[in-house]
């Protein structure tokens, strides 16, 4: 186990839920305040977590006594009180803060960060024998504790990528531990610490750690034979206890961010993979390629109502005449330059309703005007022409059968354009 787990859950929702798992607790810390428990999704060494033991004094389960050569001073049992002599009694379990880290009892002073982070974890195989600085623990200070899961990193090179493993039936894992109290030197204050015991890891885990903690089903028989009081000699049935978890567990990569102590979020128990977490970059963009369909959608629609509106228009703009002003508006397509551009071709449809100039007469039509007004006394009243017309360079607008002297206007006119 690498020094890491989570745990989110208040101390009352964990109450809560041991006892509805038929493990009763007669007392509990509270939530928030002095010595309340921490609530992280990266719960490291030297925080506050949650411990479910037997309710025993601080020494331990049995009578106040120790053993020379474990590195404290020897106390004498009370004259009342012998071991072994005293009667089993109702056994009452408890919710109880402590310091991740255990710190035997013997310790004078308060240790270095780095003296405490050797007792975070006990090897299961070193309680065998009896003997080292975990044989009064063993045997009368034995707890559980509780977590969400736990982080291992898995070596890929010189890149290690962090793993949640959790109970595949989301339950809370209950961790075989230890636990002691210590007071230093000059002080009256005690501190309650512990340690996480580890294993073999199980044929699920070997691919990402060699060793695991040793994991209790809630509520089992192994979990109450751990935590009995009345156990106090160390025995092969504890010992026995300490194996590889049998159950179905969960194990996925999760956020690079839960290696640096401090960091705290929900994400770091929720796969990297998974739409949920927020934290991903490709979740992000996921999300981003779903509001830009949405509205890839919106613009459709928008572009459909756009094309029955222009349908409409063009309609509208068969049955509307188009005026001359209009006309010149309008952008056509040609080949070449814009200077060289030949203009569109007038259509025939566009004459009608149109307001327009009077048309200058060509030439030849003036000329047939002008033999047919040089005697007026031949014709009762000359040809009326197809439209009516008038002299570009006189404004006179008087009929051609009044003019005083022969081919006089049709003169001026024919020598303007012959110019």
């Amino acid at each position: 186990m690498c020094g890491r787990y989570a745990l989110a859950w208040r101390a009352s929702q964990v109450r809560a839920y041991l006892e509805n798992e038929h493990m009763p607790i007669y007392e509990a810390p509270n939530d928030e305040g002095d010595g309340a428990p921490r609530q992280s999704y990266n719960f490291a060494p030297g925080y506050y977590g949650i411990v479910y033991r037997a309710d025993t004094p601080d020494w331990g389960a049995g009578p106040r006594h120790h053993k020379k050569g474990e590195g404290e001073s020897e106390e004498q049992p009370p004259a009342e009180v012998e071991e072994g002599a005293a009667e089993p009694q109702e056994v009452r379990y408890k919710l109880q803060s402590m310091k991740w880290g255990l710190i035997p009892f013997w310790t004078k002073r308060n240790p270095d960060y780095g003296s405490m982070m050797k007792t975070i974890n006990c090897r299961g195989d070193s309680l065998i024998e009896n003997k080292g600085m975990w044989t009064t623990m063993k045997q009368k200070k034995r707890c559980i504790v509780l977590a969400q899961g736990f982080y291992e990193w898995l070596k890929k090179g010189k890149d290690k990528i962090p793993h949640f493993v959790k109970r595949k039936d989301g339950k809370l894992m209950c961790f075989a531990g230890l636990w002691d109290c210590v007071q230093y030197e000059g002080s009256d204050e005690k501190h309650y610490t512990y340690t996480v015991i580890t294993t073999d890891s199980n044929k699920q885990l070997k691919f990402l750690h060699d060793r695991m903690p040793v994991i209790f089903e809630n509520s089992s028989e192994e979990l109450r034979t751990w935590l009995d009081p009345n156990r106090l000699t160390w025995s092969k049935e504890l010992q026995s206890l300490l194996k590889p978890f049998q159950g179905e567990l969960e194990v996925y990569p999760v956020s690079k961010e839960v290696g640096k102590v401090g960091n705290n979020s929900p994400n770091f128990i929720i796969p990297v993979a998974s739409s949920k977490n927020k934290s991903n970059i490709a979740n992000f963009f996921a999300k981003s390629a779903l509001k830009d369909t949405s509205k890839l959608g919106v613009t459709a629609k928008t572009s459909k109502l756009v094309e029955s509106k222009s349908e409409s228009a063009q309609k509208e703009t068969k049955e509307t005449p188009i005026k001359a002003e209009d006309e010149d508006r309008k952008t056509v397509n040609h080949s070449g330059s814009e200077d060289n551009a030949p203009l569109p071709a007038p259509k025939e449809e566009a004459k009608q309703g149109i307001k327009r100039e009077l048309d200058v007469p060509d030439e030849e039509s003036l000329k047939k005007v002008a033999k047919t007004s040089a005697s007026p006394f031949k014709a009762s009243s000359p040809p009326k022409p197809a439209r009516k017309t008038r002299s570009a360079t006189s404004n006179n607008t008087a009929s051609p059968s009044k003019t005083s002297g022969k081919d006089k206007g049709s003169q001026k006119i024919t020598n303007f354009f012959g110019r």
